[in-house]
């Protein structure tokens, strides 16, 4: 993401309104790149140039779009917005009209031909659609769990045949062992942490390779959208809820050992703290920790832009790529410890959950 991201910023379009293309070279530009680059979206735009012909040019590759509207199913290829992402290019498919403002798809209103704003930019004659697109964390989802379909399914083979791993193997043994060990065994406890270590180890290996995917060229920001957050805090949610034992419901719900007018209170907390506190923690630490790494890189690469007057084109250009390149190292080391920390903490909810305790 660092270097991409670097040559992308020094010549690429900020689709705020603009239609000619400008370089981002400004202040307000390079805030508003930062916060469109950590977004999801409908395809993969790699860099930006200007022709001899003075004509701009875009370098990526469009994704499926797939739309349902009040006309019903509508799909067409991403490049079909012009990449456009001020309403001015309209896509009619299936009987409707269809708009993309600041990344998000609308329809247009039955009889409307333009797209019209209001005093706050909003727009007034258009509605959103379901989206089912490919979009490209979509994309990212797809690529790392068929990635680690094939690369886990090579080692369970190899321990059907032998007793130590070759190859890639070699790699995925000791973090296997690890998450096995030091993670699961201890948290959920010599019993039940068998039943778990499958989810364990497909979470923890799904979030550390999403992560360091968000550091390649392809700048996929996959763990920094809350959706996908939410859904692996939904899974860890789902996994305890069902699995918790007669001694945990009882806890949450009629707590042993206190008075018994205060037991409908603890009840209300225990039930918000399992139900909406676990969860959000865990899905809003992910989320924020990696789109914040995301803001943080892409924000010192905009020192070359932001200080080129005050330090020089190459002092400026110097010192933003050795801040951003001590910055993503520091990166590669968060892409693990997020893998772990949730991990850890789905295997703790977990372990609370099937925990059994002795009443005396």
């Amino acid at each position: 993401m660092l270097f991409t991201s670097a040559f992308v910023m020094a010549d690429t379009t900020i689709n705020d309104g603009k239609s000619d293309g400008g370089q981002v070279d400004t202040k307000k530009e390079v805030e508003d790149y930062i916060l469109h680059h950590i977004q999801d979206s409908h395809d993969f735009s790699l860099f930006s140039y200007t022709s001899d012909e003075g004509e701009r040019k875009h370098v990526g590759f469009p994704l499926p779009v797939i739309l349902w509207s009040s006309n019903g199913l509508a799909t067409f290829m991403s490049s079909e917005f012009h990449h456009n992402d001020d309403g001015s290019v309209i896509v009619e498919k299936n009987g409707s009209k269809f708009v993309k403002i600041h990344s998000k798809i609308y329809e247009l209103d039955a009889g409307a031909t333009t797209v019209a704003y209001d005093a706050d930019h909003h727009a007034t004659n258009a509605h959103k659609v379901l989206d089912f697109s490919i979009t490209k964390s979509v994309v990212g989802v797809l690529l790392i769990g068929l990635f680690m379909l094939f690369a886990f399914s090579r080692l369970a083979k190899q321990y059907k045949t032998k007793q130590v791993p070759t190859g890639f193997g070699r790699v995925l043994e000791p973090l296997v062992l690890y998450v096995r060990d030091e993670i699961a065994r201890p948290n959920i406890g010599e019993k039940h942490y068998r039943k778990f270590t499958g989810y364990l180890l497909t979470v923890f290996f799904f979030i550390w390779l999403l992560n360091l995917a968000g550091l390649t060229p392809l700048g996929f920001n996959v763990t920094g959208q809350l959706a996908v957050t939410a859904c692996l805090a939904i899974f860890t949610l789902v996994i305890y809820t069902v699995s918790g034992n007669k001694d945990y419901w009882m806890h949450i719900l009629w707590m042993p050992g206190v008075p018994v007018l205060i037991r409908p209170v603890l009840a209300i907390i225990e039930l918000a703290g399992a139900l909406v506190i676990k969860p959000f923690s865990l899905l809003v630490r992910l989320f924020a920790n990696i789109s914040a790494g995301h803001i943080v890189v892409m924000s010192l690469i905009a020192i070359m832009f932001t200080l080129k007057e005050s330090l020089g084109v190459v002092g400026a250009t110097g010192l933003s790529l050795v801040l951003s390149f001590f910055i993503t190292l520091i990166e590669v080391l968060v892409a693990f410890l997020q893998a772990y920390i949730f991990t850890m903490l789905s295997a703790l909810f977990i372990g609370m959950a099937v925990a059994e305790h002795e009443h005396h």
